[in-house]
């Protein structure tokens, strides 16, 4: 019998994007995916299908792996767990392969949402007809989401494990909706939810109470000695509504380095660390959010050390006081910042100038005319974006104009 396992599914371009009074554009959301496919995350929750100004995004990012520039990853849509949802997601996206699909599961919900409209009987038979028409339309996996779970009795959740379960679902999403679980309480809930149905649990919590990660890991643990694999979700830099979600890099921090978790729990060994302080630094240009100085393995203060005491003793062994090295989680070398002449390409910008800052950096065009359709979509993308473009959002809109084309329009 296989090790069970601990797999991540980082859900920034879903649910971090509900960060309130901030958005993030659709250049920006398929470069996360394309990194968080180059750092080994299993999967990546990608935005809504049902939406319109998501399809063309998300039908692009599809085409990108179908290319194969999207290498391993699962790009995978949500949508509520209705047949209407579910025609509508494979109506736009007809190749989607993986989706998430939610229902409300706690009383409180129940009453205070649908104020008496639902059941628990509909929701039951509303969760097999869309997980059996998803299957149908071609969904190789689905999941199945319990919104507010932790606080929803466990013979409830088993009914709705079961129910996902006989209509082929692959996995159940365990939502710490308010944040309002402990490590103690989700350790022994998950538990016994493996046990009873020895089913595949994913943890999805936010950080209402500041223990997103220790609930994440905690239930992670607990379905991993249950014998059933687990998956965390996760956001860069821990963003998403209120006070945010389970962190991507500090969750893996986690797994890999806390004294008992790294020898129990086994991570996905396609996780790549040193991916860390680049995709922290992007997400963070992206969102227009600091990172925190503080923040594990990608603040400032990570590795500043200033008592002397911690000083003395950093200097004599990095061990002394600190638990992983820079270099671990891709950080060390010196940043370069030009302080001369500085020529940048944007919304107003020439083809001289554009075709210098792509010389510098080692894209070459055949003429003129491909120069100037890449000029438009950099011009275009600033627009986008409303701010200067990075190095590889410039390479990647030279590589793929088409797919560029694709993710900056919206269809009426």
């Amino acid at each position: 019998m296989a090790e069970s396992k601990v797999y991540l599914i980082d859900v920034t371009n879903r649910d971090g994007v509900q960060t309130s009074r901030i958005l993030l554009p659709k250049l920006a959301k398929t470069m996360l995916n394309i990194y968080l496919d180059e750092m080994g995350v299993f999967q990546s929750e990608i935005g809504f299908p049902t939406l319109k100004h998501e399809v063309n995004y998300i039908n692009a990012n599809l085409e990108l792996a179908g290319m194969g520039v999207i290498k391993r990853i699962h790009l995978e849509g949500w949508c509520r767990a209705i047949p209407e949802d579910i025609e509508k997601t494979f109506k736009n996206c007809p190749d989607l392969k993986h989706l998430n699909v939610s229902m409300s599961t706690s009383d409180i919900m129940l009453a205070g949402k649908f104020q008496g409209r639902i059941d628990w009987n509909y929701i039951l038979k509303s969760l097999e007809k869309a997980v059996r028409l998803a299957k149908s339309c071609g969904a190789e996996t689905v999941g199945v989401n319990g919104e507010d779970a932790s606080r929803t009795e466990i013979g409830k959740l088993v009914e709705f494990i079961e129910a996902g379960k006989a209509a082929g679902a692959d996995r159940f999403r365990y939502c710490d909706t308010l944040g309002a679980d402990d490590p103690i309480t989700s350790y022994d809930r998950i538990k016994a939810l493996a046990i009873a149905t020895n089913f595949p649990i994913e943890m999805h919590c936010h950080n209402d109470l500041g223990m997103a990660e220790a609930v994440s890991v905690a239930g992670a643990k607990a379905a991993i000695d249950a014998g059933v694999d687990s998956y965390i979700n996760t956001t860069i830099n821990g963003y998403g509504e209120r006070c945010g979600n389970c962190d991507l890099v500090s969750t893996i921090l986690a797994l890999n380095y806390s004294k008992v978790l790294k020898d129990k729990v086994h991570l996905d060994e396609h996780i790549n660390l040193k991916m860390a302080w680049r995709i922290a630094k992007y997400a963070s240009y992206a969102f227009g959010l600091p990172i925190p100085i503080n923040q594990p393995g990608v603040g400032a203060n990570a590795f500043a050390h200033e008592s002397g005491i911690h000083a003395d003793g950093a200097l004599k062994n990095r061990r002394n006081y600190e638990l992983y090295d820079p270099e671990d989680v891709g950080r060390g070398e010196p940043e370069l910042h030009e302080t001369g002449r500085v020529i940048t390409t944007g919304a107003y910008g020439g083809i001289k100038g554009f075709r210098h800052v792509y010389d510098k950096l080692g894209v070459q065009f055949k003429d003129d005319v491909e120069a100037r359709n890449v000029l438009e979509l950099v011009q275009y993308s600033n627009l986008h974006t409303q701010k200067p473009l990075t190095d590889d959002e410039l390479r990647f809109i030279a590589s793929y104009p088409e797919i560029t084309r694709k993710v900056l329009t919206v269809s009426a």
